[in-house]
């Protein structure tokens, strides 16, 4: 597999979005729950340049906004890039986000980020026109851009972390639906196993990092790191092969109601899962689609790696340039 920097520069060189599209620098800002991403991009030169820090305890608004600013800012000068070449900045946040208000609409992880005025205190910090959206839209359009989907014009992607969201790429532009949810299939509750008993558990109840942890200790055993959960403990085993099942049935019915190209997995419980994890996954989906239906639909691993939601920031941006 080629390296993000070449990756990147490829496919400037194609120089798909217009006059603007070759003058001037991008940012990519990754306000994410395991640190703080910056990906600037030379349009003219076809570069791609990264910096990163830690993510603070409890860190408040603000201080990561101010602390990310000025990352970017060093990362900027290092390079010998002022303000005024700045063609867009593009800002992925860890939850959703409100497309119309440039705000944060929900952070159920990250408290005191509800209604937080993203957009707006970029545009102040950079002068330039800044768009927002959440890490996994943001790794869905980074991937059909740049990475493992390069070229797809219908791509999904699941997100499997400390919770579990999704993104769709249609027509080759981002879909967000009718009130910038789309996506968001960790919420949809699955009834495989219900009881019928008060309400069925989400996706993202059952297959985030805590979900999963849950599960194996409700079975008895101690579980207390992802790690344990790919384990070759018996109840590590069940636990696994079922969020097999339930990853491939949601698979199969994504695949029915958008008709995908490809399924891109990722998210640290895809990391740590590894390559056995995704091809079981991609086997089972098989077994859950109809057969007037069946066709060939890769379900694969992200490569875009720890900048994944910069360098989708920046695919945003880049995207924008050709409306």
């Amino acid at each position: 597999m080629k390296d993000l920097p070449t990756l990147i520069s490829e496919r400037l060189t194609q120089n798909l979005w217009g006059v603007l599209g070759n003058q001037g620098y991008i940012l990519g800002i990754d306000l994410g729950s395991y640190g703080l991403r910056v990906a600037l991009v030379d349009l003219q030169h076809h570069a791609y340049y990264n910096a990163a820090v830690e993510s603070l305890d409890h860190e408040d608004p603000e201080t990561a906004v101010m602390r990310v600013i000025e990352l970017a800012r060093n990362l900027m000068a290092r390079e010998g890039v002022t303000v005024d070449r700045l063609v867009r900045v593009g800002v992925g946040f860890s939850g959703p986000v409100d497309l119309r208000h440039g705000t944060v609409r929900l952070a159920p992880r990250r408290p005191g980020w509800e209604n937080y005025p993203l957009q707006e205190r970029f545009e102040q910090a950079f002068d330039a026109v800044t768009l927002i959206d959440n890490d996994a839209n943001l790794i869905a359009l980074g991937e059909a851009t740049f990475g493992v989907g390069k070229g797809c014009q219908h791509l999904f992607y699941f997100h499997l972390s400390t919770g579990v969201g999704g993104g769709a790429v249609l027509n080759g532009r981002l879909y967000h639906g009718a009130h910038s949810m789309a996506g968001e299939i960790g919420h949809a509750v699955v009834g495989h196993g219900w009881n019928g008993d008060g309400r069925p558990e989400t996706l993202e109840e059952l297959v985030s990092i805590s979900g999963l942890l849950r599960r194996a200790n409700a079975e008895g055993m101690a579980a207390e790191r992802l790690e344990d959960i790919f384990s070759d403990h018996p109840v590590a085993r069940r636990v696994v092969q079922h969020t097999v099942d339930l990853m491939a049935t949601r698979i199969a019915q994504v695949i029915a109601l958008l008709d995908p190209e490809m399924v891109v997995l990722g998210g640290i419980v895809v990391r740590i899962g590894g390559d056995s994890f995704v091809e079981a996954i991609a086997a089972k989906v098989n077994d859950f689609i109809a057969p007037q239906f069946a066709r060939p639909v890769q379900v694969v691993p992200s490569v875009l790696g720890p900048d994944s939601v910069a360098i989708g920031a920046v695919a945003m941006a880049l995207d924008s340039l050709s409306d």
